[in-house]
């Protein structure tokens, strides 16, 4: 096995190593600074091959670039979004962002310090959190794998609870090692954390990781191991006598806990659902296993039947009969069921022929007199049901205009009840930098869209924290809503919206064109010919007359020459030449 490596490296010319912040057998993790993002903080995780063989590497590249692809398409908020795969000096690195927090490992350990453990309603916070991540990437076909307080961070900066490590790396691990006989075969988990058929057979389902986020949550509750709250003679749960909670929890997680996948919630959202019920459902914790397959059929035909008055049975034996023959007679319920629905039927009709009889208010009588239509007190309630559902739902949109400061930052909050969007609305520059976050938790989400009311990008929408670039000039708007099941709530949200400095791009190529061609010409030519013509004919005429200057025929030459004294002829004409 390669050594870590060492503080201070570049990668890739651009990841520079701070320090190491986890090793497994399968795998390392570092801390590093993205030179190319102003040194941003990003996590590497190193996968380590246990062999040498160069077909076993082959695959291990096949394997590594198909699970990269698939960790590329999960987007959400509280997942560290994956930024890229390299391989460098016969290594494998996955690039993602860096978390900054705490692990639910270490704050349990803080909390048991101090003679504690998280609450009931701490926990039902985290499910809450979770649940709909778990749902995002089951939807997707992607099973975490590795669920437990050491992979679950609490986020320092809006106190979300983050999904890490997904069990990519082990799982690529685990299937280089299977292909090679001689090194016996591991699964991918956490012992205590992950369900048998992970751990012995290597399946994993998305009800094994609602199994591990329930021995997840018994831990918190307990501040115990989980070996310590499972009996190993009875292969049973036995956590309940150190932890005492509500009886609809301890049924949620004791369902969540059953041996059997086929026993468990089969998805996310069916604990989410269970989990919004309240205690409605603990006197219905004998059928709740059968209620997977069709939760609402049972849930509804359990609490209407006549159990109560069985006790009472021997006191009433004569108007029992009576008042059951006629409600429990099937042929009774449908003839009933029938004639209720041709009312409806015939009111409905009734009510549309009127409305259409007046085409003009058509649109407006609709929803107005969808309550106080005259077809609901003859017994026809139902038939206003369509017409108000789809009008009941549609959400209303409050708009209000953000006002930034002389930074690009404004702090706005208020309140959100559930059938609103609340929307904040601002003009934005392409190539601007934005920042929203919602500080509260409150279960409100944000999604920033465009000048065409659409969401400009996947993690933009339906989040806490959104970072990014504006990609065109013109009106943009971050609209708040709320998940379904939650009535009202207060919200805290932060906008920052900045452009990029750009001052030395610009300067650069504007001095060096101007100074260059401006001194090469003006000096060169004006200096060269103004001192060379000047110079050579001032001092060739200025000396010969001046040393001759009795001999006044030599400055008026050549005519006069046949007129002076022959001897001096050729003496002049010598030194003239």
């Amino acid at each position: 096995m390669q050594p870590p490596i060492s503080t201070g490296t570049v990668l890739q010319n651009r990841y520079q190593i701070i320090q190491i912040l986890g090793q497994g057998g399968f795998g390392r993790t570092y801390l590093a600074e993205d030179n190319r993002r102003f040194n941003e903080l990003c996590a590497i995780k190193e996968l380590i091959p246990h062999t040498t063989d160069p077909v076993a590497w082959q695959k291990a590249q096949e394997l590594f670039l198909r699970e990269a692809n698939i960790l590329y398409q999960i987007e959400h908020p509280q997942i560290p979004k994956f930024r890229e795969r390299f391989e460098q000096d016969q290594r494998l690195f996955l690039v993602q962002d860096y978390v900054a927090g705490k692990t639910y490992h270490t704050l349990l350990d803080e909390r048991k310090a101090v003679g504690g453990a998280f609450t009931e309603q701490e926990v039902l916070q985290l499910m809450r959190s979770l649940l709909p991540v778990l749902e995002h990437i089951h939807t997707r076909g992607i099973i975490h794998r590795d669920i437990s307080p050491d992979n679950i961070i609490l986020r320092d900066l809006d106190n979300q609870p983050v999904l890490i490590d997904f069990g990519v790396v082990k799982e690529l691990a685990t299937r280089l090692q299977s292909a090679n006989p001689t090194v016996p075969a591991t699964y991918v988990g956490k012992l205590g954390y992950s369900p048998s058929e992970q751990m012995q057979t290597g399946q994993a389902y998305p009800s094994s990781d609602l199994y591990a986020l329930a021995v997840t949550v018994i831990v918190l509750l307990s501040g115990k191991e989980p070996q310590e709250l499972f009996d190993e003679n009875l292969l049973t749960w036995n956590w309940q006598r150190w932890v005492s909670v509500s009886s609809h929890l301890t049924h949620i997680l004791n369902r969540m806990l059953s041996f059997r996948p086929s026993d468990r919630f089969q998805s996310a959202t069916q604990v989410a659902q269970a989990l919004a019920s309240g205690g409605q459902q603990t006197p219905l914790a004998s059928a709740s296993i059968p209620a997977a397959s069709s939760p609402g059929v049972s849930n509804v035909q359990t609490i209407p039947v006549a159990r109560p008055p069985d006790p009472d049975t021997p006191s009433h034996t004569i108007p029992e009969p009576a008042s059951r023959s006629f409600l429990d007679n099937p042929l009774a319920v449908g003839l009933i069921t029938v004639a209720v629905v041709s009312i409806a039927g015939i009111g409905s009709w009734a009510l549309v022929r009127t409305i259409r009889g007046t085409p003009s208010t058509q649109p407006t009588e609709v929803p107005t007199q969808t309550f106080p239509s005259p077809v609901v007190p003859d017994g026809s309630t139902i038939s206003p049901t369509p017409t108000v559902t789809p009008t009941t739902n549609k959400p209303t949109i409050i708009s209000r205009r953000l006002t930034l400061d002389a930074s690009g930052g404004t702090k706005v909050e208020g309140t959100i009840t559930a059938n609103q969007i609340i929307r904040y609305t601002f003009r934005g520059q392409q190539g601007q930098n934005i920042i929203a976050l919602l500080t509260q938790e409150s279960g409100v989400v944000l999604t920033v869209l465009g000048p065409d009311k659409e969401p400009i990008e996947n993690s933009a929408q339906n989040a806490t924290f959104y970072q990014g670039t504006l990609p065109v000039n013109g009106r943009y708007a971050i609209d708040l809503t709320l998940p379904p099941g939650i009535t009202e709530s207060d919200y805290n949200l932060n906008i920052q919206v900045e452009s990029p400095p750009q001052p030395t791009p610009t300067q650069t190529p504007t001095d060096i064109p101007t100074e260059t061609p401006t001194e090469t010409p003006t000096e060169t030519p004006t200096e060269t010919p103004t001192e060379i013509p000047t110079d050579i004919p001032t001092e060739i005429p200025t000396d010969i007359p001046t040393e001759t200057p009795t001999e006044t025929p030599t400055n008026t030459p050549f005519l006069p020459i046949p007129n002076q004294n022959p001897n001096n002829q050729p003496t002049n004409g010598t030194s003239n030449q």
